[in-house]
């Protein structure tokens, strides 16, 4: 005991990295799982490389309590096995504080998206470093003062400031989330992120003391090899708490490990539950559409939408009418449903406003730094200039063509079939007179339908012919 307690290799060192080898490879599978299982199209910004940079602070947090903390059995003879590489900046800038500020960023746009309905004024790219500064210029300082001794461990008047540090980045994180704390959102963004918090808080605590423990008293064998393996073993249980839990891709954060089935959303409007989401009606207009009507009365009509866009992708030119489309879904929601219209609101600037996004929409610089620039995401009229914008122009570049495409005599032959069936549909139920017929409803039916209800005109015209 007296010789691993000094240079690692105890039975319980081994232990505590099995479980954090084990918590990486859950870390990992937790990651991945979406976009290798459910085929989850990869996020753009900084829902994609926000949680790349929680793997690695994950992954380095553990490997530099395992290199610096004497779990294995080694002699430090090279300068990469350097107390200071790896219990000061491993462990710090790029490991425990890149994870804290990655969640302080999340909580951040949280806060100002859903409380302050704005996005954020500071990009996360930017954001980001800035508040790891003070993680850097700290290490920088121990790094210069040199308090560390053979075994990677300071005096007391270190390690006091050290984790005092430490506790103040998480209490931003708190302090962040409660600001949040009455908004219900439709994701179960803060509950979960409340979930990792307290899980989190808890393994830290225990960390604290461990850590403590072990960087004062290290002249007790017992304590260090306890120290070791809580120190490694609350870590792991810490970077997994903190992970699997999504509070910034609602899609994504339906999809884990406890689920057994993934849900199949095509659109934010599903996801959102707004009424009729990609769905046609089937009592829609009948109508023939008149190609003298204008375009933006006649993309009312949810049917020549879908044979529009279908004839604006087949151009390669179908940004537009989806950006048109999901604009119109947003309109469903009703103005007081502020936190759908949010996420709504949200999905569409990421996905077809923001400069480089997936399906950037051809509008004015004006019309795009309102967007940006609004004051509320919540407003009816956010989009109004842009979708009028976009109007014009399918007017001058798609429309004419669409009147001599395929895509619009195949959408005329269907109008007109529909227009036909209805016309029947209506002889003949205003001329049944089977009361055998019309009293079958139902799973009575033999034929597995549901026949139409007398109405009330047919009813009172059937008692004046009697």
């Amino acid at each position: 005991m007296a010789s691993c307690a000094m240079e690692g290799g105890c039975p319980t060192d081994y232990l505590s990295i099995s479980i954090s080898l084990l918590s990486i490879i859950l870390l990992l599978t937790w990651s991945t799982l979406p976009f290798l299982i459910h085929k989850v199209p990869l996020p753009k910004g900084s829902n994609f490389w926000l949680p790349v940079i929680q793997v690695f602070a994950s992954l380095n947090l553990l490997l530099s309590i395992v290199m610096s903390v004497n779990f294995l059995k080694y002699k430090k003879s090279h300068w990469w096995q350097s107390c200071y590489l790896w219990a000061v900046w491993v462990e710090g800038p790029l490991g425990f504080g890149l994870l804290l500020s990655c969640r302080i960023v999340q909580a951040f746009q949280l806060y100002y998206i859903f409380v302050r309905r704005r996005l954020p004024p500071m990009r996360s790219h930017i954001f980001l470093p800035l508040i790891l500064l003070p993680w850097i210029a700290g290490a920088a300082l121990i790094h210069m003062a040199r308090p560390l001794n053979y075994r990677c461990h300071m005096r007391i008047q270190w390690t006091i400031p050290v984790v005092c540090f430490h506790a103040l980045y998480v209490a931003v994180l708190v302090g962040f989330t409660g600001a949040i704390r009455h908004i219900e959102f439709r994701f179960h963004e803060l509950k979960d992120l409340w979930r990792g918090i307290l899980m989190s808080t808890s393994s830290i605590g225990i960390w604290v003391v461990a850590y403590i423990l072990n960087e004062i008293h290290d002249d007790i064998e017992w304590l260090q090899v306890a120290s070791r393996f809580l120190l490694l073993t609350m870590a792991s249980i810490y970077v997994l708490a903190f992970f699997s839990i999504s509070s910034s891709q609602p899609l994504i954060s339906q999809m884990s490990l406890r689920k057994k089935e993934a849900p199949e959303f095509e659109t934010m409007g599903q996801a959102l539950g707004i009424p009729d989401s990609g769905l046609l009606v089937l009592r829609e207009s009948t109508q023939v559409i008149d190609p003298k009507e204008p375009l933006d009365k006649l993309l009312l009509n949810k049917r020549f939408r879908q044979s529009f866009m279908a004839f604006a992708d087949s151009c390669l030119a179908g940004e537009s009418m989806h950006f048109y489309e999901e604009v119109h879904e947003l309109n469903k929601i009703p103005v007081d449903d502020t936190v759908r219209r949010i996420y709504m609101a949200r999905h569409i600037i990421e996905m077809y406003i923001v400069p480089g996004s997936t399906m950037e929409v051809n509008i004015s610089h004006r019309s795009r730094q309102e967007i940006l620039s609004t004051a509320d995401l919540a407003q009816p009229d956010l989009f109004r200039n842009a979708q009028n914008e976009l109007v014009q122009l399918m007017k001058m570049n798609l429309a004419n063509d669409y009147w001599s495409s395929m895509f619009f005599l195949k959408f005329k032959d269907e109008a007109n079939m529909r227009a036909f069936d209805h016309e029947l549909e209506q002889v003949t139920t205003g001329w049944n007179f089977s009361p055998r017929l019309s009293s079958v409803h139902g799973i009575d039916d033999p034929f597995h339908q549901e026949q139409p209800s007398k109405d009330s005109d047919y009813s009172s015209h059937d008692l004046d012919l009697q």
